[in-house]
């Protein structure tokens, strides 16, 4: 920690470690083009016309239009999407995990959602081929091809906290729902879970302090805002019944 012997002191009051723990948004191990979506139109069946983004897309797919269900479909946001006090989504995620974050079972995919099944299969050749360690290893214990990692419980909690992974000083935001679904964030953020719009508030508002700000400016490398933020500011649990908190 690289500071003035009097800001030393300040900060030592509030260096340790939070009550709280950070996540890395999801990581669909280089596989954007295929579970990044926008709605082209929606059927009057239900079904939903999306298309892949593969622009940027670390591997290259094939563009498909294709209707599915609408069911896998979350609102995403993106590392460009979070500016400090600020978030907003711009495209759509295909999860494809139960809300306990483990992967749906290829035979229960296949039964619930069909038509997301069969827009899946079109790239499966591509996803089993991804160079990613960690779905490499969810591969060898048996996982469907089209899984990916970094999605917990945490995933889906209504309220996030999220900052940027890379930038020139901590730049955090609140999320809340969108069209009565969590937004999920990507890899390129990092993510705390909030039960309440209050407690997330409370701890967006701690980290972009000046105090919360300047900890992270004299430590951190402005390429490495990781989860260990939390390890070194001593965020104490939220409790509304605290004047000071709320």
């Amino acid at each position: 920690l690289t500071a003035r012997p009097q800001a030393l002191k300040a900060l030592r009051k509030v260096l340790g470690r939070s009550d709280y723990e950070a996540h890395e948004g999801v990581n669909t191990g280089g596989a954007n083009g295929v579970y990044w979506v926008e709605i082209v139109y929606r059927r009057p069946d239900g079904l939903v016309v999306v298309q892949n983004i593969t622009e940027g897309a670390k591997v290259k797919v094939d563009e498909v239009t294709e209707p599915i269900e609408p069911d896998l479909l979350y609102p995403l946001l993106r590392g460009r999407d979070v500016k400090r006090w600020k978030a907003e989504p711009s495209a759509l995620i295909l999860l494809v995990h139960e809300q306990n974050g483990s992967v749906i079972p290829e035979r229960d995919f296949q039964h619930r959602f069909p038509r997301t099944y069969g827009y899946l299969k079109r790239f499966e050749q591509v996803l089993r081929q991804r160079r990613d360690a960690m779905v490499q290893g969810m591969y060898r214990r048996g996982l469907p091809f089209y899984a990916y990692s970094a999605v917990g419980d945490y995933t889906f909690a209504p309220w996030k906290v999220v900052w940027r992974e890379q930038a020139s000083e901590l730049t955090t935001a609140v999320v809340g729902p969108r069209d009565a679904k969590p937004v999920i964030p990507d890899h390129k953020l990092m993510i705390v879970d909030c039960q309440s719009q209050d407690e997330a508030y409370y701890m967006c508002g701690l980290l972009n302090s000046a105090l919360g700000r300047f900890i992270v400016h004299s430590y951190a490398v402005a390429i490495q805002m990781d989860p260990h933020i939390l390890d070194h500011i001593r965020i104490p649990r939220f409790d509304p019944g605290n004047p000071v908190h709320r």
